[in-house]
């Protein structure tokens, strides 16, 4: 990623008191780290389906949002944050790249 370039726009929806909104935050995390990106973190705290992440406005498992409060089992994995944190950079991601393991 180009340092030039704008971070990457991250939002991060839930509910309060969500169970899971830890374990989202600590796989974010991890593959911030391991991809190096550059974002712009926001937590929203709403009527959501709880956990959400997006980056750059789309849900990073695919899923429509629905702006409706309900709880998710759904949960991105290692593979599809670091595919959408390199699309959002600019670049593909591969499944040897994204850490396919």
């Amino acid at each position: 990623m180009s340092p030039e370039a704008p971070p990457i726009r991250v939002q991060l929806l839930f509910v309060p008191d969500c169970p899971l909104i830890d374990r989202l935050r600590t796989t974010f995390q991890d593959c911030l780290a391991r991809s190096g990106a550059r974002v712009l973190i926001e937590e929203l705290e709403g009527p959501y389906p709880s956990p959400t992440l997006l980056i750059d406005g789309a849900d990073v498992t695919g899923r429509e949002l629905e702006l409706q409060p309900s709880c998710r089992l759904d949960l991105p994995t290692e593979e599809q944050i670091l595919a959408a944190l390199a699309r959002a950079a600019g670049g593909t991601a591969s499944t040897e790249e994204a850490g396919g393991r």
